[in-house]
């Protein structure tokens, strides 16, 4: 075990706020500007979803890894250096697209992008919690969901709507050379900045060995699982990602397909619009309220309306493929509907691990256990919504969906909440809480 020792004293705007960026721009990258990039190369869905979905089991298991990174010299050398390697990562994709082999290569590379992000966020979050007072930690919390939504504003909004105005003026395959390449220079550009903005410190030995480290590990894994109804409490996480892991998978590749294939036939920019700004905004709008609501009703009593919130918006993907609409104001507002309650209802989630799974002796470990059962649930739903998909046609998909949500509102019965959850304040999620 280590202690942080501060050696350098920087005010936290010259870094808070572009840490939390560069812990953002991987990820979205890999979570979703992919999967839009290999829609536009003519990537089948069932491929898209599988690997894209494999890639993401680095953020399951990094809570694994986490207590050895406490041997490194310094988190400030650790965040550094993994933000230069999956900038340089990211640019090593935009030259693997104009290989022949460039699916099976840039997979490769966007799979040590994953492993150099889910990194990164341990070190990142670790030097955010040792660098600052309890009181700072607090003032600075907003700026961290800022500048991470930010991230998707630059790459799943910004960026993918410059791939669509480029994919007009040259081959989709240099389009999106040029966009990763941006997200490549970018990422290097903070680690490099990082380098001396990062306030400077210093692990220093406390006489816990690795082995010890490891010991500790394994005793937090196994009260974890000697938890009172973590088998069922395990299972609802799962369970509570089976509509939105497919839905946030398939539904942009929708979007994009043609209406020949059953799709709506928008252009990359379009979808770049209406995902990456006003569906950004209405996701954050039902974090912030869907917060509110908890913490007025109480998680036990708004639990089942959080999950109802979550997945009847998905709704409005089964209207879209039934009616087919042109016009780009109605289906803008039907996603920003949909995106609305995919955040009022994911707070009910995050508050279920920190209030019932997190509980006891290891209150840290195990969220970040919770925390990788959580994404092991989008992962596993992301994985096979495109063969799903494939073998449905889009319509009847849609329905699925929705019947996927049944079995997680049917647990809401059998789960074990304490009675005193609402006497805590209920804090709202953010995408960031999504990749813990």
């Amino acid at each position: 075990m280590t202690t942080t020792a501060e050696t350098k004293s920087i005010h936290p705007m010259r870094w808070v706020p572009t840490l939390y960026l560069a812990e953002g721009l991987p990820y979205y990258a890999v979570a979703l500007v992919a999967g839009l990039m290999y829609k536009s190369l003519g990537v089948p869905n069932d491929q898209i979803a599988r690997w894209t979905g494999l890639i993401g089991f680095a953020w399951v298991f990094k809570c694994l890894w986490s207590p050895f990174l406490e041997a490194a010299s310094s988190k400030k050398l650790i965040v550094v250096l993994f933000q230069c390697l999956g900038g340089v990562s990211l640019v090593l994709v935009a030259l693997s697209l104009q290989l022949p082999m460039y699916f099976a290569i840039s997979i490769a590379l966007l799979a040590i992008v994953a492993i150099a992000s889910a990194t990164h966020d341990i070190a990142a979050d670790g030097l955010y919690i040792s660098t600052l007072s309890h009181k700072q930690q607090a003032a600075y919390a907003g700026w961290q969901g800022a500048f991470f939504n930010a991230a998707k504003f630059i790459s799943l909004g910004g960026l993918v709507i410059l791939a669509g105005h480029l994919e007009k003026q040259m081959s989709a395959h240099s389009a999106w050379m040029i966009i990763f390449g941006i997200l490549g220079v970018m990422l290097i550009a903070l680690g490099i900045y990082h380098s001396w903005a990062l306030p400077g410190t210093r692990n220093v030995q406390t006489g816990e060995s690795m082995q010890t480290v490891f010991s500790t590990l394994v005793d937090v894994i196994i009260d974890f699982f000697k938890k009172p109804g973590i088998w069922l409490a395990i299972t609802f996480i799962i369970l509570f990602r089976a509509g939105e892991g497919q839905i946030q998978t398939i539904g942009p590749l929708f979007l994009r397909d043609s209406k020949e294939l059953g799709g709506l036939g928008l252009t990359t920019d379009q979808v770049g619009l209406v995902y990456g700004s006003a569906g950004t905004i209405a996701f954050l709008a039902g974090s912030i309220l869907g917060g509110y609501f908890t913490s007025w009703l109480g998680l036990r009593r708004a639990l089942p309306w959080l999950i109802i919130a979550m997945n009847v918006p998905n709704l409005v993907f089964f209207f879209l493929s039934s009616q087919m609409p042109d016009n780009m104001a109605v289906i803008a507002t039907a996603l920003s509907f949909e995106m609305f309650g995919y955040g009022f209802g994911f707070v009910g989630l995050i508050l279920f691990i920190m209030q019932v799974v997190a509980v006891g002796k290891y209150q840290t470990a195990h969220y970040a256990l919770g925390t990788g059962v959580m994404q092991l649930g989008a992962v596993f739903f992301k994985m096979i919504s495109g063969d799903i998909q494939m073998a449905l046609g889009y319509k009847n998909f849609f329905i699925w969906v929705l019947i996927s949500a049944i079995p997680v509102l049917i647990l809401t019965r059998f789960v074990r909440i304490p009675v005193q959850e609402k006497e805590q304040a209920a804090a709202p999620a953010t995408p960031e809480q999504v990749t813990a």
